[in-house]
């Protein structure tokens, strides 16, 4: 008697503000993975969504100036926020809420009107990760005054990872999880791997046409600053915001992929390197990661190893 052979199988919906979609190597696990994904997105966002009042990150900016215990999951997104600070030379640091806010990005994307809102008033630079008192062990945080965090940087990418290591351990199958461009792949990959379709827009009808890569597992993200975009003052905004300065970084790149270990190493990576603009390709390059850079003109970057493009064979 032989196994009866597995099918891959897919189901994708609206999450945290973007479109979730989940790939099993085996038809038959795609409803214990999806109930996985499900509590997983869940608990994050009642942890980290800086647009519901009663999640604990908001909570915890409301409390800026005062000590504040949080949960074990906001724990662990917490961490993955000061590290990601540390390990960029705080680039991408957590401590960018207020200056994203000031932008106009207050609400959900959903929410946000896209014309044209009014001038802006930049909050400038922020209070930086080292300025954040945070005591692990007893899970106990305090914030400068006037300081908000915002986690998106890090937090969706933690929940991809925590979601595919999880469905992969409980379905005993591989598992790809894709949350708005930021992917985790754990388990026994199918033949020949997850095939990724790279875009500007992941959800844009014509990816399929565009370039595609394989992954077997770890990470990969895509960062970009011209799908989540609005207007203020006469200019174009968008969500990735320098630290340095409270404003968005001068346009170098559109659209930065990388590949790593995790999926948080890679978001880490690919919004690093929109912000610092050129100095991202030495710094990848430092790095070890493979990466693929689109220029604001449409001129494409690779550094480490990321393949030549091959539109038109994505599924």
């Amino acid at each position: 008697m032989t196994a009866a052979a597995t099918h891959p199988a897919s189901v994708s919906f609206r999450a945290l503000g973007t479109t979730a979609s989940l790939l099993v190597s085996d038809a038959g696990a795609l409803g214990a993975a999806r109930r996985v994904l499900d509590a997983e997105l869940a608990a994050v966002d009642a942890a980290c969504s800086r647009f519901r009042p009663d999640s604990e990150l908001s909570r915890a900016n409301a409390a800026a100036g005062a000590a504040f215990h949080v949960s074990a999951l906001f724990a662990e997104a917490l961490d993955v926020a000061l590290y990601a600070a540390e390990e960029t030379g705080g680039v991408v640091d957590p401590t960018v809420g207020t200056a994203v806010a000031a932008l106009g990005y207050d609400v959900t994307f959903a929410a946000l009107r896209p014309q044209d809102l009014g001038p802006v008033r930049l909050a400038g630079p922020s209070a930086g990760w080292r300025a954040v008192e945070w005591e692990r062990a007893a899970r106990r945080l305090r914030l400068p005054p006037d300081t908000a965090l915002d986690l998106g940087a890090t937090a969706k990418a933690l929940a991809a990872d925590r979601a595919a290591h999880r469905a992969a351990e409980v379905t005993g199958c591989g598992v790809l999880v894709n949350l708005g461009g930021d992917l985790s792949a754990a388990g026994q990959a199918p033949p020949g791997g997850w095939r990724i379709a790279i875009a500007d827009d992941h959800a844009a009808p014509d990816t399929a046409a565009g370039p595609t890569v394989s992954i077997t597992g770890g990470g990969l993200a895509t960062s970009g600053t011209t799908v989540r975009t609005w207007c203020r003052g006469g200019r174009r905004l968008h969500h990735i915001v320098d630290p340095a300065t409270g404003d968005i970084p001068a346009p170098v790149w559109r659209t930065v992929s990388v590949a790593a270990i995790s999926c948080v190493a890679a978001n880490t990576a690919a919004t690093e390197a929109v912000v610092v603009g050129e100095r991202a390709l030495d710094r990848l390059r430092l790095a070890g990661l493979p990466a693929r850079l689109v220029r604001v003109d449409g001129a494409v970057e690779r550094v480490c190893g990321w393949p030549e493009d091959n539109p038109g064979d994505a599924r």
